[in-house]
């Protein structure tokens, strides 16, 4: 009866760590890995500042831009609804260096200007790039006339300080240091109302998101 006894308890005891070592291996194949960090939010806002070089469409007379390319900054608030899609406003200020008409004309006017945008951005899941393409309209001005001086020392205006509608549509990148700071690239081809007036423009900058 001891031996009976014994040899129910030792099967009972084999049963149950049998049973044990089952659950275990359903557990351990049940165990899900963590997701990926996301580095692009929906409903984020995003400022960024950037560093600007525009450069004229062709020799001719550029109204905004002056004689020679340009240097400058800009700033870019976006809300975007969607982590896709965003609405937003750009500004920008250009120095405009006019000292190349015949040699004999020296002055630099500030360009500005403001638009409303619409971006699509494209965020690679699992990865801190983005891709983004976006359309905007607004105006650009001068913020001075100029004079041109001739050899005998004669002064004539040529300069224009009313303000043009433009256009701008462009596309770059952004690469997310953390999902709060990134650095944007990118480029826009900007149409402004009157012959040879177009520019292209070229930023680079940080952008931060909240």
């Amino acid at each position: 009866m001891k031996k009976l006894t014994f040899s129910v308890c030792v099967l009972l005891a084999l049963g149950s760590v049998a049973f044990a070592g089952t659950d275990y291996s359903r557990e351990s194949k049940s165990v899900v890995p963590p997701p990926c960090p996301q580095w692009y939010a929906d409903n984020e806002f995003n400022f960024s500042l950037s560093g600007v070089y525009a450069f004229r469409n062709d020799n001719g007379n550029a109204f905004n831009l002056g004689w020679d390319d340009a240097w400058g900054g800009a700033f870019d608030a976006k809300y975007y609804v969607h982590r896709y899609f965003g609405f937003g406003v750009q500004g920008f200020i250009l120095s405009a260096n006019r000292d190349n008409f015949n040699g004999v004309n020296d002055n630099s006017d500030a360009v500005g200007g403001v638009l409303g945008t619409f971006t699509l951005r494209f965020p690679l899941n699992c990865s801190r790039f983005a891709p983004y393409v976006w359309v905007g309209g607004g105006g650009i001005w001068n913020g001075d006339d100029d004079f041109i001086v001739n050899a005998t020392g004669a002064r004539t205006r040529r300069g224009d300080n009313n303000g043009r509608a433009m256009g701008q549509f462009g596309g770059g990148f952004e690469i997310r240091f953390t999902p709060h700071v990134g650095l944007i690239n990118d480029f826009s081809w900007n149409v402004v109302d009157g012959p040879h007036n177009n520019f292209g423009m070229a930023r680079t900058g940080l952008n931060f998101a909240f």
